[in-house]
């Protein structure tokens, strides 16, 4: 009886455990904003052999050993900014994303840090057996990673402008790596960064009394509701107004040519939406011109491989 008492306790020990240190492991990966680096990683392969790779064959690129060490050294970099962004996040998050704190509540805040520091380094590292300049330019991008979680990120405007920029420093990173200055590309950079700006204010509309109360300065919080709705759909409107650049004067194709044509009707979508006060429609809003911009990667993509065929 006794022996299948302890028996019974192992089984439930080890069950115990395992869902403990699972639920780190998440927690962890929740910290990091790993699926966004993911995300961010294959977007930064496909447009830089796709985009800014002009001369360069498929096996030039695949064993082209420093590029891959930069796109390392920026998956670490941003693994390493999500978590200093946690750290300093902490309180509002338990707030806004109750589930996601509670997962990463496994891991002490101490072991966070450490895992930052350890990130930082290795990519640094990596970066200084690069070469000089990309250490410098990683010491930089670190630099505002920690500063905009540090102090940007409560800074009206400014902390939409630099979470948007930091967002698409590894690709400017790569434009100057391969010297890809083109119109198309400065306008497909133009387009990104609208839509990643649209994305981040309409995102600070469902959190607007949680930043007042936590100190975070945003354009929802700070102007008036109706003030704020103009604001973003004068972007959006800009937006269509480069989409249409695009299409009609640097001669884009494919795949491409469909994605910013369908992204009129898209971003006309929005409008609508946003023209109603609901919540709910902010929060869909969101979803589509998040799923917009990852339509967007698909179709840069599918357009290389239908121009390298």
């Amino acid at each position: 009886m006794n022996s299948e008492k302890e028996t019974f306790q192992q089984k439930n020990y080890i069950q115990k455990s395992f869902f403990y240190r699972f639920s780190q492991f998440v927690g962890f990966l929740l910290g990091a904003r790993f699926f966004v680096a993911a995300l961010l990683t294959f977007a930064l392969y496909v447009s830089t052999f796709f985009l800014f790779n002009q001369d360069e064959t498929f096996r030039k690129f695949v064993f082209d050993f420093k590029v891959h060490g930069i796109i390392f050294c920026t998956v670490l970099t941003i693994l390493a900014g999500g978590i200093i962004n946690q750290f300093y996040d902490f309180e509002k998050d338990h707030i806004v994303k109750p589930f996601r704190t509670r997962i990463q509540s496994f891991i002490k805040q101490k072991y966070f840090l450490y895992a930052y520091l350890i990130l930082s380094i290795i990519s640094l590292g990596v970066a200084w057996m690069i070469s000089h300049k990309v250490f410098a330019f990683f010491v930089v991008y670190q630099f505002f990673m920690w500063f905009y979680s540090h102090k940007l990120s409560r800074i009206l405007i400014l902390n939409n402008l630099t979470f948007v920029s930091l967002t698409l420093y590894p690709f400017f990173g790569m434009m100057v790596y391969y010297e890809t200055f083109s119109k198309k590309v400065l306008l497909m950079a133009v387009f990104l960064f609208l839509i990643l700006l649209c994305i981040d204010i309409v995102k600070d509309t469902l959190t607007k009394s949680v930043d007042k109360a936590f100190g975070y300065i945003t354009i929802p919080n700070y102007f008036k509701s109706k003030t704020t709705k103009g604001i973003i759909i004068s972007l959006l409107i800009i937006t269509m107004a480069v989409s249409m650049k695009l299409i009609l004067r640097t001669g884009i194709s494919g795949f491409l040519a469909y994605y910013f044509t369908g992204g009129l009707f898209v971003f006309i979508l929005c409008i609508y939406l946003l023209l109603n006060h609901s919540r709910r429609s902010k929060f869909i809003t969101l979803t589509i011109l998040r799923f917009w911009v990852f339509v967007g990667i698909i179709a840069m993509l599918l357009n290389g491989l239908e121009g390298k065929l």
